[in-house]
């Protein structure tokens, strides 16, 4: 089968359209999936550049999520039959024709969805989901502040805060970028380049702070973060974007508050955990179908294109995800 390989690690030109091995026949409960898109993911720039390398057991293919139709089911398989259009997440390897996965680790993509946008959907939202329902506990009182408000799980993250009921939702993005944001539900955007975001959410809760922040700055943010959460505050960290080692940092407040702060990542948990995940994501399907929640699409490229794709994440100019579509 064809897969977008990498010839050494570095930039956009060690990527090359090659061929690979096709899978065995599935077995137990796995499925084989013929690709119709995929999507990218700061992962793949990270795994191409060798700082994020394939966890152990999985495929060394940049790709996390994709969207395709079922063409191979082991004989355990129970509810899904060859034909069948759906969406998921894998540990690596979905820049190729083909995923083999497992039966509950997939969505049945609804019918009034493309593949396109179904290719958008379960790396972003599966990780917001767990941030704002599992690390943290959010509801109608919650004041949340999203950084990177206009990324691919900024989007998704704004959604689900205000899907459930939030207070009020900050974000962080560039100045050009938030009108997206509060068109999916944002109530202030904050300029990170030119306003003090500590300064603008003391203002606008009258002192009080955050109950949650979604950061993916790390170092660069980790004090700030700390000064404007509030009593029993929570930070969940995915990424450091601005750095991972903070040379000097006030701790007291972290007591003094009590907060508590998590990390985060998607890739190398256990198959049942992303099985676990993807059945919470079953249940927010119905929203996708109403139109309350959509996937947020801001390029698509074939993926002979792919280098071109990967050169327009690292522009950052990007609203929500950067979409592959996979021909034959």
């Amino acid at each position: 089968m064809k897969a977008i390989l990498q010839n050494g690690i570095g930039g956009t030109d060690t990527l090359y359209m090659g061929e690979v091995d096709d899978f065995s026949a599935p077995i137990n409960d796995e499925i084989i999936v013929k690709v119709k898109a995929t999507a990218l993911n700061r992962a793949d720039i990270m795994q191409r550049e060798g700082k994020y390398p394939a966890p152990e057991g999985e495929s060394t293919i940049l790709g996390l999520e994709f969207a395709g139709e079922i063409v191979a089911v082991g004989d355990n398989v129970e509810e899904l039959q060859v034909g069948d259009r759906v969406a998921g997440l894998v540990g690596g390897g979905s820049y190729a024709e083909y995923v083999k996965t497992h039966e509950l680790q997939v969505f049945k993509i609804p019918a009034s969805m493309t593949y396109t946008e179904a290719a958008a959907i379960p790396e972003v939202f599966i990780t917001a989901d767990y941030c704002l329902t599992v690390l943290s506990i959010i509801d109608e009182s919650s004041k949340v502040l999203i950084h990177a408000g206009a990324s691919g799980v900024g989007t998704a993250a704004i959604q689900l805060a205000k899907l459930y009921e939030a207070d009020t939702i900050f974000v962080t993005a560039s100045a050009n970028k938030h009108a997206a944001c509060l068109a999916l539900g944002a109530d202030y955007a904050i300029d990170y380049k030119n306003e003090d975001f500590v300064e603008f959410v003391k203002t606008k809760t009258e002192g009080y702070g955050l109950d949650m922040i979604l950061d993916f700055v790390g170092a660069a943010y980790f004090q700030k973060n700390l000064d404007c959460l509030a009593v029993d505050g929570q930070m969940v960290m995915l990424s450091f974007l601005g750095g991972f080692k903070v040379p000097s940092a006030n701790l007291i407040p972290i007591i003094s508050k009590r907060l508590m702060i998590a990390g985060v990542t998607i890739r190398n948990q256990s198959r049942y955990f992303k099985e676990a995940r993807t059945e919470n994501l079953k249940e927010l399907l119905e929203y996708f179908e109403s139109g309350t929640l959509k996937p947020v699409i801001d390029a698509v490229y074939n993926w002979t294109e792919v280098r071109a794709a990967h050169e327009y994440m690292e522009s950052n100019q990007n609203i929500g995800k950067i979409v592959l579509e996979v021909s034959d």
